[in-house]
């Protein structure tokens, strides 16, 4: 069977390179040696095809694209189980899967911070992740206070997961080679069960303040209608967003929960 014609509007860029095939295989083996694992997007199956020859490892596949999925079935030999076709975002994974799974893959560019919105949806099936995105964006979700690339997904992830930022991929691994670099990534699910507030607000709040970075949370949280004597006592409303910690944000939910 011929290859996979890559398709734009799908974002995909298919690695060519095995050294940095392995390098991901191996990053995902040293903290999750065994059990059940979840591939976003194998296109050509390039590493989908080093987990499958692992007796440790029970892999399924979330594919979109039918040609890829008729490559994987015929190439890869993989069974319909093992295969789950549609949209990533779409998918009930808390149904589809029955226990923890780890997960993998090349995510494409366009869809990649949607991804991770749907890891922290799920975030106690999925306690491991070792993708690879766009430079710019793994490292913003790595970064820490105090940095332009700080932000939203930084602050919410982090606050769930140990981020570390492993390596950069040029263009010319891939094929078509992307015009940016790529960064690899890997999450590793901490021991926070339940950050110590209101979650739903913590989202809140991160979300308002990154909205209007450029402002103090003074005026970024405007919308929450909190009294003055609660903004003038606590210096967190005359920080900017990108100046907080994760910690920094559960003491200001708090703070606003105890004020609204």
């Amino acid at each position: 069977m011929r290859d996979v014609r890559a398709k734009k509007h799908l974002g995909q860029h298919f690695l060519i390179d095995e050294s940095i095939t392995e390098r991901i295989v191996n990053a995902f083996k040293q903290i999750f040696p065994k059990g059940k694992i979840l591939e976003v997007g194998p296109g050509m199956g390039v590493l989908t095809k080093y987990f499958v020859r692992e007796k440790d490892y029970d892999i399924k596949v979330a594919e979109i694209d039918t040609e890829s999925i008729e490559y994987l079935r015929t190439v890869l030999m993989l069974s319909e189980p093992q295969i789950i076709e549609g949209d990533f975002l779409k998918k009930p994974w808390d149904k589809l899967l029955e226990s923890e799974t780890g997960l993998v893959g090349n995510f494409p560019y366009n869809i990649s911070s949607q991804i991770f919105f749907k890891v922290l949806e799920h975030k106690d099936l999925f306690p491991v992740t070792v993708c690879m995105l766009q430079k710019e964006v793994a490292q913003r979700l790595c970064s820490g206070p105090g940095n332009k690339t700080y932000g939203i997904l930084s602050v919410l992830l982090q606050a769930y997961f140990d981020l570390e930022y492993l390596f950069t991929v040029p263009p010319t691994a891939f094929n078509p080679p992307p015009k940016v670099d790529s960064g690899v990534i890997r999450l590793k699910r901490n021991g926070v069960k339940k950050i110590a507030c209101n979650e739903k607000l913590f989202k809140t709040v991160v979300k308002l303040g990154f909205n209007s970075r450029r402002k103090t949370l003074r005026n970024a949280l405007k919308t929450l209608s909190l009294p003055q004597e609660v903004i003038q006592k606590h210096e967190f409303f005359t920080k900017r967003a990108e100046q907080l910690s994760v910690q920094d944000f559960i003491e200001l939910t708090t703070i606003v929960d105890d004020a609204i």
